[in-house]
């Protein structure tokens, strides 16, 4: 199996775990009930768990894009290569804002749920403030991975190392994040955000079909001449 075959498997799989994510992630509010806060506990630790797994996979999959988009020798390979530089910022960002969101917010919840009085409310004070944490990472996350992508893309429309409709998707993608990360939209409409993601995810499972397609015809792996 090739490394561009691997790669592309990698990206496709972390895609779909984080879609998966996405659509199992519980609203919260059954953490503060004390009938449901332990099954509410036990699937915020065990989606965001999930999360976790796929981000490996996901940086994984963007070594081996970076190194496809690398492999003309020109001056695209440093959109390549500057790509993954910013997406390796935005994976840590990420892992930080899960591990918040995920691990931390259900220990809180509970400590809440057992106290009373001004405890109590200095546990919710740092149940807020980890909200606020959380959120802060998501912004670096969504912010890095746009440019990553944007840069990808760009390399992609230059090299036609992929197919060009690809990096005319994540160009239009990744600078529209931006600006609406930029404009405040992404704050105001909070579903915004995970259309994003939904949309970055969507990004990665086609450039991993295309990487793995790849093995079965040599030629097709390399940059097209301009």
């Amino acid at each position: 199996m090739t490394n561009d075959r691997l790669s592309g498997l990698a990206l496709i799989a972390g895609s779909a775990g984080v879609i998966i994510t996405l659509s199992l992630h519980p609203s919260g509010r059954g953490l503060f009930a004390p009938e449901t806060f332990q099954a509410e506990a036990r699937k915020l630790i065990a989606v965001h768990s999930l999360a976790l797994a796929c981000l490996p996979l996901w940086f994984l999959g963007a070594c081996g894009l970076s190194q496809r988009l690398g492999s003309g020798g020109d001056s695209d390979s440093r959109f390549g290569f500057a790509g993954l530089v910013l997406y390796g910022f935005a994976m840590a960002a990420m892992m930080t804002a899960v591990v918040f969101d995920g691990l931390i917010t259900p220990g809180l919840a509970g400590r809440i749920n057992e106290a009373t009085g001004t405890v109590g409310q200095g546990w919710r004070i740092t149940f807020n403030y980890n909200g606020m944490v959380d959120q802060a990472f998501v912004r670096v996350f969504v912010a890095a991975s746009s440019v990553a992508i944007l840069l990808w893309s760009v390399s992609i429309v230059r090299s036609a190392a992929l197919a060009r409709a690809i990096g005319i998707y994540g160009c239009v993608l990744g600078a529209a994040t931006v600006i609406a990360l930029l404009s405040g939209q992404l704050d105001r409409y909070v579903h915004l955000f995970g259309m994003a993601l939904v949309g970055q995810a969507l990004w990665f499972v086609i450039a991993g079909v295309l990487l793995s397609r790849l093995h079965s015809d040599p030629e097709a792996a390399l940059p097209r001449q301009r």
